[in-house]
């Protein structure tokens, strides 16, 4: 089966297990060929929308899908169109041209750069694809489970970051396909992003206001249902951190792995970092090391300046 994702690497981190208290495995989804996890699904929508024959691809992203979805369209020679909010950094912005597609900028956040997707699909006849709601895209995502499984490895728990909740979708699919109904998900957000754990503690979809977290890849005001739905079917955590928080293990992990990556993937670091309370007793801890392509060493540093 073609696929537009490679099998990243699968490692120990000694200075994560030491700070966590317990055995901690990375699956660095930072070194997909577009610098995060979305290159699974993101690839698996793209992939499935060239075999129903669409020509041309509508993508509203924060930047991660965007890039994902360009690349893919490069791979498979489709027309792509990415619509990113003003919020989107400037990285994923010249990445995403420099695979050849059409970047327009619209609204404040995903929300905003979304709902314009809707019309301009509407006027030009091209498919939508979304970045975290569509089965395809969690099934791609889920991959990622079975390259775990592969390494011999059953966690005691698995760490994930949550934006629309696209990623905790696959993994939840890829766990129940393994059998491993057992295994909990600690679902991480930042303050000012938590859209999931609001939406869990009122076991209803909540909308945010608006985002206010500096981890705008996290940023949609709503996530989607199926991840609301898959708290009644499996355990997941949500755990909310600062964005303070989140820039000190994206710091971190530039010093002990010499990787760089955005405060939405520093939020599921944290949890091993700075021990959350739904991984003690818990062994193997994963994390998905989720990537980002927006980040570089001057915007770390403007991070790491600008949050309390």
């Amino acid at each position: 089966m073609k696929t537009l994702h490679v099998v990243t690497p699968f490692w120990y981190s000694q200075p994560i297990s030491r700070a966590a208290g317990s055995a901690v495995w990375l699956k660095l989804e930072a070194f997909q060929p577009s610098g995060s996890f979305k290159a699974r699904g993101m690839g698996a929508a793209c992939l499935a929308a060239k075999e129903n024959g669409a020509t041309r691809i509508v993508c509203a992203s924060g930047g991660n899908a965007g890039y994902a979805v360009a690349y893919a369209g490069q791979q498979l020679d489709l027309d792509v169109t990415i619509i990113v909010p003003q919020t989107t950094p400037a990285r994923s912005k010249e990445l995403i041209q420099g695979a050849g597609a059409q970047l327009l900028i619209h609204g404040q956040s995903w929300d905003d750069a979304y709902t314009y997707s809707l019309t301009l699909t509407q006027q030009t006849g091209a498919i939508n694809i979304h970045p975290f709601d569509d089965p395809q895209v969690w099934h791609g995502h889920a991959s990622l489970v079975q390259e775990i499984a592969d390494a011999g490895i059953k966690p005691g728990a698995i760490v994930l970051s949550v934006g629309g909740g696209g990623l905790l979708c696959g993994v939840a699919e890829g766990l129940h396909s393994m059998g491993w109904k057992d295994v909990p998900i600690v679902a991480v957000e930042t303050v000012g992003a938590s859209s999931f754990a609001q939406s869990v503690q009122a076991d209803r979809l909540i909308t945010l206001d608006r985002i206010t977290s500096i981890a705008t890849t996290l940023g949609a005001r709503t996530v989607a249902q199926q991840a609301l739905d898959w708290t009644h079917h499996h355990p997941i955590v949500p755990w909310v951190i600062s964005d303070r928080t989140a820039v000190d293990a994206c710091l971190r992990f530039a010093d002990d792995h010499r990787v760089l990556v955005e405060p939405a993937c520093g939020a599921a670091l944290a949890a091993g970092y700075f021990r959350a309370p739904a991984l003690i007793e818990r062994d193997p801890v994963v994390i998905i090391v989720c990537g980002g392509v927006g980040v570089t060493r001057e915007l770390l540093q403007k991070w790491d300046e600008q949050v309390k």
